[in-house]
């Protein structure tokens, strides 16, 4: 398995550069990215008459995919799309380093080439704005576009509600337009080597002061101990906005911790509070000790390769990361890595950040009917429950595959698996404040972290990043 394809975290600034420039032209120039819509209400309205699959037969949907182990589930399967409605997919699959920036451009320019592709919750919060996105909404209303097998309530509700939004900066998601739909997710816990746990009689760590001893104790005891080389634990350090978004934005929500404020329909960056501030010199100090050697450079790859290989004690970030080195054969950790919920906050939180993969549609599609059938089909519950239990789609957007016996059985092999998902699945949100300047916030927050774990100070450095966006993000 190529897990280079599912390294998310190259998202270049090109794109976000690429979106940021055209909004404002697009917008200026009043591009309704209409696409066939009615003025006066969405191209949804058009679709009347009973519900029927067959309702597009003939045409043809073209698909953008990032290259990822849902994307082969998903093409495997279209042979029943087509057999179902008679619409051919066509598909471009890009590998994810240049996946985001191929799909911006596309929506920049108005050129409509897909009708529907793969996009993060995050990334609705840049293309939403700009009016690139259709709003699924209408859609989902309507009973003749929509058929009950689809069933909108078997959908997790918090998963739903992240690809929701009233496209205003620092206003909370689920309301609004539904912009994107929840397709596969992953959440952030913890991922640790049980052979390592067992011989030096660790347990997994249940608050944050005890991951720090934990991940100091396996880094000091474990080349002792015939495991030569390990560290700690292994979390994301390279200069980019999805250092933050798993490991550390998990611990730092269960510790109360807000990434801004909303004041008087303001946003106001809250990540150097004095409790922000003592989170992160603890969470510096923590890689410091107990994390990876070269750590500054550390995105999702390095983390995950690194528990498979024995290098790693524990992995904090995508329980998917994990996953796809504890299969069979995968690497030399296979058959001894668990799944823990990772540490509490105070009282006992454990609310977790999530990463979700989407499916949009284009706003300026010249066939939304097709389109919205595809993403019904993709998004409905015979597709993703084959997906989840021939393939490795995990981590699944709809209750009923959650609780079905042959997914069950399937993830049984994975010790602590099932437990840790039951345990945060209804604390798993997205735990960010939504607004357009995200990836270059965060990304000069990944920064600053890199230069406290090099011995800055904390305070000074944190100080300087909130007077840096506050300028940038209200």
């Amino acid at each position: 398995m190529d897990m280079h394809a599912h390294d998310r975290r190259r998202f270049l600034a090109l794109g976000a550069a690429t979106a940021a420039s055209a909004a404002p032209l697009l917008t200026a120039c009043g591009t309704g990215f209409g696409g066939g819509t009615k003025s006066d209400g969405s191209a949804a309205d058009d679709v009347t008459g009973s519900f029927d699959w067959k309702r597009a037969e003939g045409r043809t949907v073209k698909a953008l995919l990032n290259k990822h182990p849902y994307t082969d589930a998903l093409i495997a399967d279209l042979k029943a799309f087509t057999g179902k409605t008679g619409i051919k997919v066509e598909y471009d699959v890009f590998p994810e380093d240049n996946y985001f920036d191929k799909l911006t451009v596309d929506l920049s320019s108005g050129r409509a080439s897909y009708d529907v592709f793969m996009l993060g919750a995050y990334m609705v919060w840049q293309y939403g704005p700009p009016g690139w996105l259709e709003d699924l909404g209408p859609w989902m209303r309507n009973s003749s576009a929509t058929g009950p097998d689809w069933d909108q309530e078997d959908f997790f509700p918090n998963l739903l509600a992240a690809d929701q939004w009233s496209l205003k900066a620092g206003a909370p998601l689920g309301r609004g337009g539904q912009y994107a739909l929840p397709w596969g997710w992953e959440t952030n816990v913890v991922a640790y080597n049980t052979e390592v746990f067992r011989k030096l009689g660790l347990k997994p760590a249940e608050t944050f002061d005890e991951l720090r001893e934990v991940a100091r104790a396996i880094t000091r005891r474990a080349p002792g101990a015939g495991f030569d080389g390990m560290y700690g634990v292994a979390v994301r350090g390279s200069r980019s906005w999805a250092t933050i978004h798993p490991g550390f934005m998990t611990m730092y929500a269960r510790n109360g911790l807000k990434d801004f404020t909303v004041e008087g329909g303001k946003v106001k960056p809250a990540m150097n509070s004095p409790e922000a501030i003592a989170f992160t010199r603890d969470w510096a100090e923590m890689v410091r000790k107990g994390g990876p050697p070269s750590w500054t450079s550390y995105t999702w790859y390095q983390c995950s390769s690194d528990l498979g290989a024995k290098k790693a004690g524990m992995l904090f970030d995508a329980d998917t990361a994990a996953y796809f080195q504890a299969v069979k054969g995968a690497s030399p950790a296979s058959g001894k890595i668990a799944f823990h919920p990772g540490p509490q906050g105070p009282g006992g939180s454990l609310d977790t950040n999530m990463w979700i993969w989407s499916l949009g549609m284009n706003a300026r599609s010249r066939d939304k009917s097709a389109a919205w059938l595809f993403l019904q089909w993709a998004t409905g519950k015979e597709h993703l429950r084959k997906a989840a239990i021939e393939y490795s789609h995990i981590d699944p957007v709809r209750k009923s595959i959650g609780q079905d016996a042959a997914y069950k059985d399937k993830m049984r092999g994975f010790p602590g698996f099932i437990e840790t998902f039951e345990a945060v699945v209804d604390r798993t949100r997205i735990q960010f404040t939504p607004q357009e300047q995200f990836f270059d916030a965060t990304t000069s927050w990944a920064a600053a972290l890199q230069e406290i774990y090099g011995g800055k100070n904390a305070s000074s450095v944190l100080n300087g990043l909130a007077g840096d966006l506050a300028s940038k993000v209200g």
